[in-house]
């Protein structure tokens, strides 16, 4: 089994919500955060002064796949997130040891 996570712009969420769902992946648990990486972000004007915002505002997508599909579940999110200007995004995809469903005790793929 393997973890997905992506990191990607908020109003990239519903796209790559529904290309999950087409794939049939349906627990995904969704956390809006902030960040920056090389897009360091932006100077605003509010009210007459100009401040700079260092973190941008992201969304933290998780998800737990079978083996097999973990490659096309990153495509999806690849695909789905894209926009091609800086700030997309990063997909990190980690191998898990066990995984348990708490209400059944179910273990491995079948709690997932």
């Amino acid at each position: 089994m393997k973890q997905i996570v992506a990191i990607i712009k908020p109003f990239k969420l519903d796209e790559v919500r529904e290309a999950l769902a087409d794939l049939g992946i349906s627990g995904l648990t969704v956390t809006e955060v902030k960040g920056f990486g090389r897009q360091k972000g932006h100077t605003e004007l509010y009210r007459g002064a100009e401040y700079i915002v260092d973190f941008l505002p992201k969304v933290k997508i998780e998800t737990v796949v079978s083996d097999d599909l973990c490659d096309t579940c990153v495509e999806a999110i690849q695909k789905a997130a894209y926009t091609g200007k800086i700030g997309d995004g990063k997909i990190f995809v980690s191998s898990l040891e066990q995984v348990i469903r708490i209400r059944t005790g179910e273990t491995g793929d079948a709690a997932v």
